[in-house]
């Protein structure tokens, strides 16, 4: 059990039978009344954010997450293959709980997986990834007054808002938390 009053960013909680991890949290004071904890909360079940207040010095369960690596394998319809990098147990995830992370994965990429008890809540991405560029159109002389972009198409299918001097071929580092062009790689 943990207080609220010892909630910090990025800490994972039970509550109401569902895994959280905590965004973001302020201690409120009011002038009149009793001081209470308002809290953004993150559902690792369903991906959905939901606030909640708590009085302070209210205890919840605390939910201890276990972060393994694992390694992508390959997609197989709608099922996608992961292996464990120490047992080299295989697993697979559906395309509906991998729906952001998708943007980024590739064959071979290693990954942690985040699970609770057994159960696997999903992936952890790294902060940045490399993909390759397939398709954009090409950048026109001239066109560069203001921080000009475009459109390109990744090796996985995510479309990215590049700089004009970008090409096909090129590979970009890009921020998986935002799906962003950061730099070339």
């Amino acid at each position: 059990m943990i207080s609220v009053n010892d909630f910090k960013t990025g800490l994972t909680v039970e509550v109401d039978g569902d895994i959280f991890t905590v965004l973001d949290f302020q201690h409120v004071k009011p002038g009149k009344g009793a001081a209470f904890v308002r809290s953004k909360l993150k559902n690792l079940r369903n991906g959905n954010t939901v606030e909640k207040t708590f009085r302070a010095g209210e205890t919840i369960g605390r939910a201890q997450i276990d972060n393994r690596g694992v390694q992508y394998l390959y997609a197989s319809g709608q099922e996608h293959v992961f292996m464990d990098n120490e047992t080299y147990d295989q697993f697979s995830l559906t395309s509906e709980q991998l729906e952001w992370e998708l943007n980024f994965l590739k064959e071979n990429m290693n990954v942690n997986i985040i699970s609770y008890q057994g159960e696997i809540l999903g992936i952890n991405l790294p902060n940045s990834v490399e993909l390759k560029v397939v398709e954009t159109e090409p950048g026109i002389k001239g066109n560069t007054a203001t921080g000009a972009t475009k459109n390109a198409k990744v090796e996985t299918g995510l479309n990215v808002q590049v700089p004009l001097f970008i090409n096909e071929g090129d590979v970009l580092l890009i921020d998986t938390r935002e799906g962003k062009y950061i730099s070339r790689a």
